[in-house]
């Protein structure tokens, strides 16, 4: 099935309330979530890496990836944004924002999805794990170098960045096809725009920091799982080996 929607707005600017949104719509919509907890798509992680390591600007068989859904929202796909829009013409273009503006989206992003740069069990994750290699390489390579430009570290271009952004998407992308869209909006614009009626149930809410962090602290204990294990076996070693000197 061809994309139909493209989001082109960055992690944190209210994509998981979007993609549960176009879900209840009836557009099944892609999100980083359908990479990490799809079981059907165990092989999206690779195709990811993929793309990571071939750099800007190279088209790919993007069917690997989306044959199921016919909506993208989110990370890693809105960092290809422009591939997409080449590869599928006719899609509408979803801009999201966040709701309180360049500030709040950087806070949101580095108290939450940058854990994947700044914690250091992550990095343990990253050094002794095949997921952590995998993931860690592709989300720095893709997300942060090419999809913000190395400008995370410092507040004030990552939100230069972010402001440079949103000016790029309305200047390439024809007014027709574009919806700029804060979640706070509700159902209205976004139905409006996809011409379709509106739901009578609230516009979906969710991805708060505190659902965010539940994720967080899952994978940051599996880095204290694999040091305490690292641990044990070492003083295993060295008490074999204190054994061995002392026969």
């Amino acid at each position: 099935m061809p994309l139909k929607i493209i989001g082109v707005g960055f992690g944190r600017t209210g994509t998981e309330s979007l993609y549960t949104a176009l879900n209840q719509l009836g557009y099944p919509c892609y999100h980083m979530f359908e990479v990490l907890r799809n079981k059907a798509n165990r092989t999206h992680l690779d195709f990811w890496l993929r793309v990571a390591k071939a750099g800007p600007g190279k088209q790919h068989d993007w069917e690997q990836v989306f044959s199921r859904y016919t909506a993208a929202v989110d990370n890693p796909a809105c960092v290809v944004w422009r591939e997409l829009l080449a590869t599928y013409p006719d899609a509408k273009i979803i801009l999201t924002l966040h709701p309180k503006g360049a500030d709040a989206w950087y806070d949101s992003t580095m108290d939450t999805i940058y854990f994947t740069q700044s914690a250091w069990q992550f990095k343990v994750l990253k050094a002794l794990t095949p997921f952590g290699r995998k993931f860690g390489t592709m989300a720095e390579k893709l997300i942060w170098q090419r999809g913000h430009q190395n400008t995370m570290e410092n507040r004030e271009r990552a939100m230069a960045y972010y402001e440079r952004h949103i000016e790029t998407i309305k200047a390439e992308v024809p007014p027709d096809r574009l919806l700029v869209f804060t979640v706070d909006q509700g159902w209205g614009p976004l139905c409006a725009f996809l011409g379709l009626p509106v739901p009578a149930t609230p516009f979906p809410n969710v991805n708060s920091r505190a659902e965010f962090q539940k994720i967080k602290r899952g994978l940051m204990g599996g880095a204290y799982a694999i040091l305490a294990i690292g641990a044990g076996v070492a003083a295993s070693l060295i008490y074999g080996a204190s054994r061995m000197i002392g026969s």
